[in-house]
């Protein structure tokens, strides 16, 4: 029996997200006699609705009733972390009371969390949304991983987390063999499990951290409201300060401190463009003891005071742009002229 998959699409949704969900079953049907899938595109926002890089995709309004076996995706990304539509949510929940298996896509979590469907369950959003979602969301058992499945709900932290998620589900309807041949019609090996990390890289390239460093990230991140010294940050981790920070410079390619300034900074971000929290409020809660302090170095950082960061994609805008990434901010160290702000303000 054909199987529905029903895209849900919110606009500004990422393309590419959506196209490593439905590229999958295309190739199922594409190596199989007769078709698994049809792929069926929703929204409720109109006939015509565009991604964020301006392609667009035609959708209809989605049915009353989706079918029995169906799968519905809620493809969201940017935008979606203050969209509000009280008709869809409601929709949303009807399908789920009637035991369609439903899943979020990247930042489409916050849609299934604002209509009631990730209460006591757990879930995943894309890795840069997560403090976000977490400060909006305290009671959801948020994981930075691929994808989570709990009952009925599935979440994907998107981009090609869709592929292995697609590659799982198809597993296990029509079997190892069908999805080890799509894997290899996409070149994506290996396939990687629900529960895998999102990140792995940091620094100047792909290049894979050692474990004391990746321990010392997971200590800096979670002590973001209340930064850790780096000699106690070198004693969790289990290392002198002298090795860790050779470690971290090498590896990273910038000092310790230098780099927790910066995961505050994209902390704060996060809040700025997800929550209703003030900028007193978000400067406390990423680790900043001084408002003027924070002020000072996000606009260092970002190129704009933290006032006039509050949307993720201002409407004004023709594309979104997230400056602020750890390349910019290496080159920054390396800037004579930007360094001195560093050596300075690094201490709040």
């Amino acid at each position: 029996m054909t199987r529905n998959l029903y895209c849900l699409l919110l606009p500004r949704f990422n393309m590419y997200s959506l196209m490593n969900i439905i590229e999958v079953p295309r190739i199922a049907n594409y190596l199989s006699p007769t078709p698994f899938y049809q792929v069926n595109h929703i929204s409720f926002d109109g006939e015509e609705i565009f991604a964020s890089n301006r392609m667009s995709v035609n959708c209809v309004v989605p049915p009353e009733k989706l079918e029995r076996n169906g799968l519905l995706f809620v493809v969201g990304s940017w935008g979606a972390e203050r969209y509000a539509n009280k008709k869809l949510f409601s929709w949303l929940r009807i399908q789920a009371r009637r035991g369609i298996q439903i899943c979020s896509v990247e930042q489409g979590a916050y849609i299934l969390a604002r209509a009631g469907l990730l209460s006591n369950r757990k879930a995943t959003t894309h890795w840069s949304y997560i403090a976000g979602f977490h400060e909006q969301f305290p009671d959801i058992d948020l994981s930075e991983q691929l994808f989570t499945e709990d009952g009925q709900i599935i979440c994907c932290s998107g981009s090609t987390a869709g592929i292995d998620l697609m590659l799982k589900i198809i597993r296990d309807q029509h079997g190892e063999a069908l999805a080890g041949e799509i894997s290899n019609q996409v070149m994506h090996h290996p396939v990687r499990l629900g529960k895998d990390p999102q990140r792995k890289a940091l620094g100047r390239g792909l290049e894979q951290l050692g474990a004391d460093v990746r321990s010392a990230i997971e200590i800096i991140e979670a002590n973001i409201s209340e930064p850790l010294s780096v000699p106690e940050i070198s004693h969790l981790a289990g290392l002198s300060q002298r090795q860790l920070e050779r470690q971290f410079k090498k590896s990273v390619g910038c000092s310790i401190v230098q780099f927790g300034l910066l995961l505050r900074l994209q902390h704060a971000r996060v809040l700025l463009i997800s929550t209703d929290l003030g900028v007193r409020e978000i400067a406390t809660a990423s680790g900043f003891n001084s408002l003027s302090h924070f002020s000072h170095a996000f606009k260092k950082c970002f190129g704009r005071r933290p006032s006039a960061n509050r949307l993720a994609w201002p409407e004004e805008d023709v594309a979104p742009h997230w400056p602020g990434t750890l390349g910019s901010f290496l080159e920054m160290l390396n800037d004579r002229h930007k360094k001195a702000f560093l050596n300075v303000r690094i201490v709040n």
